[in-house]
């Protein structure tokens, strides 16, 4: 069961429940695999709602190698991610908004 006030967010994938999180080490390793500079260009364009399919899966890998996942991006290519791609686009905009909420400041 994940935890949202650690920052934690559950993805269903290929019928087995998978703890995500943005960890320090795994947020690194988005910037490094987005080509960004910061994280902020990530975030505003979630916000904007212009984000592209390359993002949302650079999130859910993350957060799934952040969550003790051992798999590849390539795993995901056949993977089924219960409610589709409009629930895998959900759970990396959790992945953010937790990822970067105050404490104290609300439920996530």
């Amino acid at each position: 069961m994940p935890n949202p006030w650690a920052g934690e967010v559950e993805l269903i994938m290929d019928g087995r429940a998978h703890v995500l999180k943005l960890t320090l080490g795994a947020l690194a390793e988005l910037e490094a695999g987005l080509g960004s500079d910061t994280l902020l260009e990530l975030v505003e364009r979630f916000e904007s709602g212009a984000f592209s399919s390359r993002d949302v899966l650079s999130l859910i890998v993350t957060g799934l190698r952040g969550g003790g996942w051992q798999g590849r991006a390539e795993d995901l290519l056949s993977a089924e991610i219960e409610g589709g791609p409009m629930q895998a686009a959900k759970v990396a905009a959790q992945l953010l908004a937790r990822a970067f909420a105050v404490p104290g400041e609300g439920a996530p």
